[in-house]
């Protein structure tokens, strides 16, 4: 069998665009290998009716839906490779050993997070550590709060202090705020530590402290990072795909990308801002351009 699309990725933009495209009535295919990052994250926020939502009952939530529609097939496998045949016919192959058959490629693949190299960071990140303030930072409002962060620490610090005025930042000994930037946080009040981070203290994933490499415990209750972002796959680069400035995969407003009947939606694509409701919505976009551009080559076919 050779579905209309298969998609990679089994997110919030993955889903959506099941959705929309088993709505189409089209032949979908949807892998997932269920490695999203969202994985040690509690709750979701930021998407209106399921604002606080946990992250396995919105994708329980979201199966649900698409059950509805019989022509949408959910995969519990990882895709492996991609070949493209033709133009219109693209093989891929899973880490079980199956192979399917597809005209159109939606990539919903997703990023992967790198944290700052800081001891026992991962054992607070998602609990009290968190990287979007959009999407976490009304629960850590008015509290004291670590901003710890690269070259992006002055611009992070100026959203976190929406939510919160007792701020710390701390550089890790990177060096990299600029002597302005450092007065102007100064000047609101918030504290500068540019040393070594040598570990975080607490436990059960709510932090209690940060310790520099001098010993000195500064109190913190959570605060926010900034991760490195990566592809969680290469088949953008692997397919030819162009980037856009932010590293994503650049795609028009429908998730068309430069290689013909391939898409991408979601993180994968536009990297920042990064929340599921923006990725939902792309995942949508990017079905209304694989059904248009299939509605538009059945149509002419049949003349």
């Amino acid at each position: 069998m050779r579905y209309d699309c298969a998609i990679i990725g089994g997110g919030p933009a993955g889903l959506n665009a099941a959705l929309v495209l088993g709505r189409s009535r089209r032949n979908v295919i949807l892998f997932d290998d269920d490695s999203g990052r969202n994985l040690v994250t509690r709750e979701s926020h930021g998407f209106i009716t399921r604002d606080g939502i946990k992250p396995a009952e919105f994708k329980r939530l979201a199966h649900e839906d698409i059950a509805k529609y019989d022509s949408v097939e959910i995969k519990q496998d990882r895709v492996m490779t991609i070949n493209r045949i033709t133009e219109t016919h693209y093989e891929l192959t899973t880490s079980s050993g199956k192979t399917y058959h597809s005209i159109k490629i939606i990539l919903a693949t997703g990023l992967k997070e790198q944290q700052p190299n800081i001891p026992d960071i991962e054992k607070f990140y998602g609990t009290s550590l968190f990287s979007c303030p959009y999407c976490d930072g009304w629960e850590l409002r008015d509290q004291p709060l670590a901003v710890i962060a690269d070259k992006s620490v002055f611009e992070l610090a100026k959203k976190v202090y929406t939510w919160s005025r007792d701020l710390v930042v701390f550089t890790n000994g990177e060096g990299r705020l600029e002597l302005e930037d450092r007065d102007k946080l100064i000047a609101k009040g918030i504290k500068v530590r540019e040393d070594l981070i040598d570990g975080l203290e607490g436990e059960n994933g709510q932090l209690r402290s940060v310790r520099l490499e001098d010993g000195t415990l500064v109190d913190r209750i959570g605060g926010f990072v900034t991760p490195l972002w990566n592809h969680a796959a290469d088949f953008g680069k692997e397919l030819g795909c162009e980037e856009n400035q932010y590293g994503g995969i650049k795609t028009d407003e429908y998730g068309r990308t430069n290689v013909w009947n391939v898409y991408a939606a979601g993180d994968a694509s536009l990297i920042v801002p990064a929340q599921l409701v923006i990725a939902a919505g792309e995942g949508s976009a990017a079905a209304i351009g694989v059904n248009g551009d299939l509605t538009n080559e059945y149509f002419d076919a049949e003349e």
